[in-house]
């Protein structure tokens, strides 16, 4: 519970970060001999070590109006404590590079010049390989060597150009949108009673009141006006002047000079009592700006909620089975990797683990778009966050917090919303340009009314200034890509680099892998010729099965059924070629014949209805091994689909010319290539590259690597390697090759909808500035029309939340037929 200080509040807050904790607090930590809440570990890691530092006066600091002179110092003490690894856990993982990867929370994010100013200030800092801020989820990614930029170091940076970072905690970003979202609420209350108050009075100085009265109802309205500008309006002219001390003006810029000038002439008229008044103006304009910039913001916080809902799928607790048999009630950042658990039916996984007692089915819809459950026995991995819906099951824990499947689908999920398309880039440029070209605008439309009309040339600069503030411009990119990115994640295909939705339509070639991609990826021993009688055939199939258990490749999978009583030592592992080890102190090899058996080229395999794979002793052939797989269902339909678009089908594999002559004559494909090495699939790419393809490359094991790498677009299966979905820019997590040809359709409207967002927006800001420029537009007026401007941005953006319109089909057929045309 929380101590009676707090339990005087209708919630209870952490005493460290001040966010709301949900009764029972599990967490505390003593303060100047008061225990206090804690929302979490890391909090309560954070306070116990400030105090054991001697720093408790730092909440003392924290609590007055105005932060200390040395404030900043105490900062510096509490950000050094998240350089510890048992504090970094929760929001901190190491790369296979042995890099690390941190994300934080950004408080203080307003726009796309926001994000512009954090990503290029971080980028610059020694160590930073890649930051991506994110606008909707307010976080950046940042990825970096820790040996020369601290973790403390990176949020002090952030600290330095205007902004507060903290460490990314699922609870920790809903409370500060949540936060975010009654700030708004109360700004946009002050400005819209504001402004009912002052336009009543403005009624009657417009409809001539008496002069006893004139100047009685200015200094009312500019009373009335004065909270709205101080308060409702406090965010723009914040940003406004981070953004000039950064030297990067954005929207805020030109919007704060609007209403700053308006309500400084209004108060200079007020209190000389001449020329014209705009306190009605000013409070209109930013009850409209508030009014667009929230519903703008709700609907980011709604797109955005695909990538957040992924981690409200972890249990709030698990019942974890202790080395004595019993049990206990943990939380599951509580678990460490070897912990056994128990997850009984209609509860969700807290980890992910493989299953040591127990059968039951799995509903892995949340993550792979498939409603269906899953059957789930004894071996099989199972995922964090997905859902046991039949029998209890035992788990051993193999992966937890940000290692498992569940937070890595989730970074990239957020690294695809928050990465840029060239596309977005470009409108952030021509953003930045035309705020320059605004204020200059403004500052001739203000001279010639100057000269010609001084009464009327502030309002009309006003107008200019309001009218043609480019806030759409700046939604028109990133507001599309964040829902279609969520969509199509909810559909099982999972977009991981930003060039993918803008490259998906230009695509002319797609090739595919064989194994685990057009078939199903679960091979089986179907055969077994033996070549010699010094071992009967349970025996070199057990020695086999020895030998490729230190394999990941699908192949091995065949063998996994056999529980061996061989152990095999010294293995290596040729991709693309076989695995080599000793048994029994005896050179086994199994793979290719050019591999298992180097001097006997001559070999040929038993036939061509199986994939084969030889097994030698000391460079002796012992035996044949014949695999075979089974079609994914739907290869069969999403070949004709792709082919009916015009697009150029090839199946490039490593298996046997027969074996892959005999799946391409199922499917339909003309173009095959079989016995391909990763080198030749590579060449192969870099060929049709040359003469002008755009390829897809879709495939799932680590001899793909290269060739996925190469590719414009790649595409990786569910079943991949862990390598290959690194390099993949895209994954197909349900598994399902339909998913493409929709995610096809998807990039073309999505393509569609940025174009006709952006014309949208050059064309109203191109269009409005004259009107506002000669005087025919009112500053009240140039309001609306803004506010407006961006909603409409932001709703057609929202249209990438439904279905695929079959006008994006035939678009995107008759773009693949074209460019294949031209290309090749």
């Amino acid at each position: 519970m929380c101590s009676a200080e707090h339990t005087k509040d209708k919630e209870c807050h952490c005493f460290h970060c001040h966010l709301p904790i949900k009764d029972p607090v599990l967490f505390h930590a003593t303060i100047e001999d008061v225990e206090q809440p804690m929302c979490c570990p890391g909090c309560q890691a954070v306070a116990t070590a400030i105090v054991n530092g001697g720093l408790d006066s730092y909440y003392k600091y924290r609590t007055e109006p105005a932060q200390q002179a040395d404030g900043n110092e105490v900062l510096k003490a509490e950000y050094a404590l998240y350089d510890r690894e048992d504090v970094q856990q929760s929001f901190t993982h190491t790369l296979s590079s042995g890099i690390k990867e941190t994300r934080l929370l950004i408080e203080g994010i307003t726009c796309s010049a926001c994000i512009w100013l954090l990503e290029h200030h971080l980028g610059q800092l020694p160590g930073v390989e890649n930051v991506t801020v994110n606008l909707s989820q307010h976080t950046a990614t940042i990825t970096l060597d820790t040996e020369q930029t601290k973790i403390s170091e990176l949020m002090m940076a952030v600290l330095s150009i205007g902004y507060r970072a903290y460490p990314w905690r699922q609870e920790q970003q809903e409370a500060l949108l949540e936060k975010e979202n009654r700030q708004f609420i109360r700004r946009l209350a002050v400005a819209g009673i504001g402004t009912m108050q002052v336009m009543m009075y403005a009624i009657a100085l417009y409809a001539g009141a008496d002069k006893e009265f004139r100047e009685l109802l200015r200094w009312v309205s500019a009373l009335l006006a004065t909270p709205v500008v101080f308060y409702s309006a406090g965010p723009f002219f914040t940003a406004a002047w981070r953004d000039l001390r950064n030297r990067r003006p954005g929207m805020d810029v030109p919007v704060s000079l609007a209403i700053g000038g308006a309500y400084v002439a209004s108060l200079w008229g007020t209190f000389h009592g001449t020329g014209e008044v705009y306190f009605d103006s000013v409070s209109m304009f930013t009850f409209f700006l508030l009014s667009g910039r929230y519903l703008e913001m709700r609907a980011r916080h709604k797109t955005s909620q695909t990538a957040r809902s992924l981690h409200n799928l972890l249990p709030e607790s698990c019942v974890r089975i202790t080395a004595n048999g019993e049990t206990e009630t943990v939380t599951p950042s509580d678990l460490q990797v070897g912990d056994t658990i128990r997850i009984l039916p209609g509860e969700s996984l807290p980890a992910d683990g493989t299953i040591l007692s127990g059968q039951s089915s799995v509903n892995e819809s949340a993550l792979t778009g498939e409603h269906l459950p899953v059957s789930k026995q004894v071996g099989d991995a199972v995922t964090a966050g997905t859902l046991n819906t039949e029998n209890a099951v035992d788990v051993q824990v193999t992966d937890v917090g940000q290692n498992t499947r569940l937070s890595a689908i989730a970074r990239l999920l957020e690294q695809a919303q928050g990465d840029k398309p060239a596309i977005a880039r470009l409108a952030d440029r021509i953003g930045g340009y035309f705020v320059y070209v605004i204020l200059i605008v403004a500052s001739v439309v203000y001279y010639y009314w100057f000269q010609h009309k001084p009464d009327d040339a502030f309002w009309i600069v006003l107008s200019v200034l309001v009218a043609t503030c480019p806030c759409a411009l700046s939604l028109a990119t990133p507001t599309a890509l964040t829902a279609v990115t969520g969509f199509m994640q909810s559909r099982g295909f999972l977009v991981s680099r930003s060039h993918v939705l803008e490259g998906l339509p230009q695509v002319t070639h797609v090739i595919f892998d064989k194994t685990g991609t057009l078939t199903k990826g679960e091979l089986s021993l179907r055969d077994t010729v033996l070549l010699c009688k010094e071992y009967d055939q349970a025996t070199l199939t057990h020695i086999a099965a020895a030998l490729e258990a230190h394999s990941e490749h699908p192949i091995a999978e065949a063998f996994k059924t056999f529980n061996t009583r061989f152990i095999a030592k010294e293995i290596s592992n040729i991709t693309a070629q076989g695995i080599a080890g000793t048994v029994d102190n005896k050179l086994w090899r199994i793979g290719k014949p050019s591999f298992a058996s180097q001097q006997n080229e001559s070999l040929t395999p038993p036939d061509h209805n199986h994939s084969w794979l030889l097994l030698s002793c000391n460079d002796k052939p012992m035996a044949w091994f014949g695999l075979d797989d089974t079609l994914r269902p739907e290869a069969a339909t999403i070949i004709k689909d792709l082919q009916t678009r015009g697009l150029a089908i090839e199946l490039l594999s490593g298996d046997t010319q027969g074996v892959v002559d005999r799946v391409a004559n199922k499917l339909g494909i003309i173009q095959r290539t079989a016995q391909a090495s990763p080198d030749d699939k590579f060449a192969h790419v870099r060929a049709l590259q040359k003469k002008g393809a755009r390829v897809m490359m879709v495939g799932d094991g680590i001899n793909d690597i290269p060739v996925l790498a190469a590719a414009d677009l790649s595409v990786a299966m569910n079943t991949a390697s862990d390598l290959a979905r690194t390099h993949a820019d895209a994954l197909l997590l349900s598994g399902d090759l339909q998913q493409l040809t929709e995610s096809l359709d998807k990039a073309t409207d999505t393509r569609r909808i940025i174009r006709q967002n952006m014309g949208w927006s050059l064309a109203y800001n191109l269009s409005v500035l004259p009107l506002a420029a000669t005087g025919w537009l009112a500053p009240w007026m140039a309001a609306i029309g803004m506010s407006a401007s961006s909603l409409i941005v932001v709703c057609n953006a929202l249209r990438l939340s439904h279905h695929t319109s079959d006008k994006a089909k035939s678009e995107h057929s008759a773009n693949g037929e074209q460019l294949l045309t031209e290309g090749v």
